[in-house]
């Protein structure tokens, strides 16, 4: 049985239709049979997934094969590209890396959502970015009640409210005013949007810890929530939702052991020009290193 790659792209976009052109040539090329229909391949063994696209892509990427646990290697064809480990230029290259597996995995966290409707429905979900809990009518604050562990924390009107998982924390749950979390990091992020509280600050749990979010009855909007930007969980007053730091894993490929700190200077063009040319960056348990 030969091997098999997946490659997923955005199939609406020209210059990425360009590039699996280009990366089913590779693959061919290294007498890897090249598919993008990751069902087709159910029966046969695909080893991992080439994605060209942004992190849209990769986030899609996930979700259609996380429970098969094969690698993901993403080449960045959008805007920032975080998941990414290549740039639109490195197509070819990524192909043949993932051809001759000479790549590491590194295994990403999500997040388990259970959904609880006032009729006691039940819908469940998970995530790799992130879930965010978003009022349904703009002109009205979203009414919830917090807690940890099933204990009280706080209750308060909100825009909305983002859990995060470490991966996502350079996404939504950053443009919300929430920190970065190293991808090392086990446990999850909350960040409160726009809360009308005194204490609104984002939040961090470990692993065994649960955040639940009630929509109290009396809250004027319903919800919903939606989980890593595309699939949408119908939330009404009444309901309540239950987020844990899932057992689940999203395994993607790396090609590089560069520490996340150069992607995060390299992502977000940080200004770190002048520590370095002064020499005050050097390595660990170097003498003299003192910042």
């Amino acid at each position: 049985m030969g091997r098999r790659i997946l490659i997923v792209a955005n199939p609406h976009r020209e210059d990425t239709l360009a590039a699996v052109e280009v990366a089913r040539a590779a693959l061919v090329d290294a007498g890897i049979d090249a598919c993008t229909d990751f069902a087709a391949g159910v029966d046969a063994p695909i080893e991992a997934a080439l994605v060209l696209g942004g992190d849209g892509t990769m986030l899609h990427a996930a979700h259609l094969t996380r429970d098969a646990g094969i690698p993901l290697l993403g080449v960045n064809l959008g805007h920032v590209g975080f998941l990414a480990e290549l740039e639109r230029d490195d197509v070819a290259h990524a192909a043949q890396r993932l051809a001759s597996g000479a790549y590491e995995i590194e295994e990403r966290g999500t997040v388990d959502v259970k959904v609880i409707a006032a009729s006691g429905d039940v819908e469940v979900g998970w995530a790799l970015n992130e879930a965010t809990i978003e009022r349904a009518n703009p002109r009205t604050m979203l009414e919830v009640d917090l807690a940890v562990d099933g204990r009280p924390l706080s209750s308060f009107g909100c825009d909305g409210i983002v859990v995060a998982t470490a991966t996502g924390s350079t996404a939504h749950a950053f443009s919300g005013g929430g920190p970065v979390l190293w991808p090392n990091v086990e446990g999850l992020l909350l960040v409160p949007l726009a809360a009308h509280a005194l204490f609104a600050r984002p939040l961090v749990i470990g692993p065994g810890s649960t955040f639940t979010i009630d929509v109290v009855p009396h809250s004027e909007t319903s919800g919903h929530v939606v989980l890593d930007g595309s699939r949408t969980i119908p939330l009404q007053p009444g309901g309540r939702v239950e987020m844990a730091y899932s057992a689940g894993r999203v395994r993607l490929a790396r090609l590089s052991d560069a520490p996340f700190t150069e992607r995060l200077v390299r992502k977000f063009h940080l200004p770190t020009t002048g520590w370095r040319e002064d020499g005050r960056v050097r390595a660990p348990g170097v003498a003299g290193e003192g910042h």
